[in-house]
């Protein structure tokens, strides 16, 4: 390979960081530019090679150009966007809060026991799907392995309205029949976050 641009491809990216920071747009978008074009030199020049490749290789390698193609030809205002070379199934979720409007991953559903915080079930949400749509899976999953069918389902606000039968649904901000019991409850179930988030990343 003629140059690789192993230091000055870090180097740039993490410029278009601090620059967008700044809002420093236009020198953002002439780093933008020379990244850009460092990737595309090291893609074609890879390429040219293929040829020299054992057959094993070539099909990863083939792989690998196609993304490559494609993040270097997608658009700003594209669907479907590919946010991680190496991690494809990788989407791009709208959290709406100020500091951290978006993060990128995939949803994950995860149900626990209430006193303990026993995982009982955890499964991917490719797609970014409403969270009401997802309750009546994960509460199925979690009866399947517990063997015990869930009487009480405390949800975050993203569950509102939800209904699933057989199952009393409650999340913060219902005032309606609640207890004082059931709001400590309703409180506890933010101790999920802290679990889950220790496996990310």
């Amino acid at each position: 390979m003629r140059q690789n641009y192993n230091r000055e491809a870090p180097r740039l990216a993490t410029q278009i960081g601090r620059y967008a920071h700044a809002k420093q747009y236009k020198r953002m978008k002439r780093a933008l530019r020379t990244l850009r074009s460092r990737v595309g030199r090291v893609m074609r020049d890879v390429e040219r090679q293929l040829d020299a490749v054992a057959v094993q290789s070539r099909t990863s390698l083939e792989e690998l150009i196609g993304r490559t193609k494609r993040i270097l030809s997608q658009k700003p205002k594209d669907k479907n966007k590919l946010y991680a070379l190496h991690a494809p199934e990788v989407e791009c979720l709208a959290k709406g809060k100020a500091r951290k409007p978006y993060e990128f991953g995939v949803k994950v559903s995860i149900t626990t026991t209430h006193k303990e915080g026993l995982v009982l079930g955890a499964r991917s949400m490719p797609g970014n799907p409403y969270d009401g749509h997802t309750l009546a899976e994960a509460l199925e999953q979690a009866e399947i392995l517990s063997e015990t069918k869930p009487q009480i389902a405390i949800v975050d606000r993203g569950y509102r309205g939800v209904e699933v039968e057989g199952v009393k649904v409650y999340h913060p901000g219902l005032r309606r029949g609640i207890t004082r019991g059931l709001r400590a409850m309703i409180r506890r179930r933010s101790a999920i976050e802290p679990a889950h988030r220790a496996y990310e990343g």
